[in-house]
């Protein structure tokens, strides 16, 4: 499989939608003689869909920035939501999947974007099945295949900084990671946090766990117990819908103690307001700081390119520090400048070259 290095800045981003004008009739025409006779029309619209995982499209973290890659390409190119612009499909389990991907395919978007390594073996699946549709795997990678293009992220970069935060910024040397459902993709935040936290200090202890859901914020409340219990003081999390409990642990304890120092950071997305919470008579925030993952950016410059005739199927499409896809939040209130110097200082070393951040936790 090629493996290529694609991204722009956002200001290429949005000079992008205006070169081309009248893409939908370029090769990428799908589903038979209906659609070739739209592909006619020369004002035929580019349409691109979106199907979740169980997460749902408003999880606050991941779907949700995809979904807002695609509004934002709506919105440049004067689309509306609905099968002749953009649209999603929601699942609720893992056994939605193939059916709002066929919804898709039988819907006639030009691109088809499945959020998250759980919708891989669909994906795949389907696109052998259907190889005149253009289908996008994001966080996962489908090799061999022409009608499928991967969308990754060096997810262990940003994992990486927001390490290097919480090792200068722990009071007590315990700081904890959960992730969602363990997974090669998991680990890469999880290794890349751990590798940031021990660069700056050599001392702290990374209790590392995972949920096993990306849904149970039930779950994610009582493991962040257990570790703020145990004398944690921040806690990385990458669990979708589950590292919303652990928002939850952090703001009743806050709640309980305003004096403590107890803090979150968050993931894919700036999560600053779901740290927000009611002390007394004003409001605390304990969203120490988050690593953006912009799918947002990503998803949108895929569209455009696909819509300029470029989808690059059978390709790794990678996005990271380089890209500015990766980024830690601009929300840095509780940040001293001190550690903002030392994450400036590693972002630089990582994109030079000198410091190879791991992907995989050490055994």
């Amino acid at each position: 499989m090629k493996k290529r290095t694609l991204g722009f800045t956002l200001s290429l981003i949005l000079a992008a939608g205006t070169i081309l004008g009248a893409c939908g009739t370029s090769g990428n025409k799908q589903g038979g003689k209906d659609n070739e006779k739209e592909g006619a029309n020369e004002n035929k619209n580019f349409t691109v869909a979106m199907v979740t995982d169980e997460g749902g499209v408003d999880d606050k973290s991941f779907n949700q920035s995809a979904w807002e890659g695609l509004q934002e390409f709506g919105k440049e190119h004067n689309l509306e939501k609905g099968t002749e612009g953009f649209n999603y499909y929601e699942s609720k389990t893992d056994a939605d999947y193939a059916t709002n991907l066929n919804t898709a395919v039988r819907n006639h978007f030009n691109v088809i974007y499945g959020v998250g390594f759980k919708l891989t073996d669909a994906i795949s699946k389907i696109a052998d099945q259907r190889k005149d549709n253009h289908f996008v795997i994001v966080d996962d990678v489908i090799e061999g295949k022409d009608n499928v293009a991967s969308l990754t992220f060096k997810e262990h970069e940003g994992s990486f900084l927001v390490g290097v935060v919480a090792g200068l910024m722990t009071k007590t040397n315990k700081v904890g990671f959960i992730g969602g459902i363990e997974s090669d993709l998991i680990n890469k935040f999880a290794a890349g946090f751990e590798a940031g936290v021990k660069a700056v200090n050599k001392d702290a202890t990374v209790q590392i766990e995972f949920a096993g859901t990306f849904t149970d914020a039930a779950k994610g409340t009582s493991m962040a117990a257990a570790q703020y219990g145990s004398g944690v003081d921040i806690i990385y999390h990458a669990a979708g819908g589950a590292g919303l409990g652990v928002f939850t642990e952090a703001k009743n304890l806050k709640q309980k103690d305003p004096s403590r120092d107890v803090w979150v950071i968050g993931v894919d997305r700036d999560q600053h307001p779901e740290g927000d919470v009611k002390v007394g008579d004003k409001t605390e925030n304990i969203t120490l700081t988050s690593m953006v993952k912009r799918v947002d950016v990503a998803v949108k410059d895929l569209a455009n390119s696909a819509k300029e005739g470029n989808f690059p199927g059978g390709e790794n499409v990678q996005y990271g520090l380089e890209e500015n896809a990766i980024k830690i939040s601009d929300s840095d209130e509780h940040l001293t400048q001190e550690v903002l110097d030392a994450v400036k200082e590693y972002e630089g070393k990582i994109k030079n070259g000198e410091i190879e951040v791991p992907t995989t936790l050490k055994k």
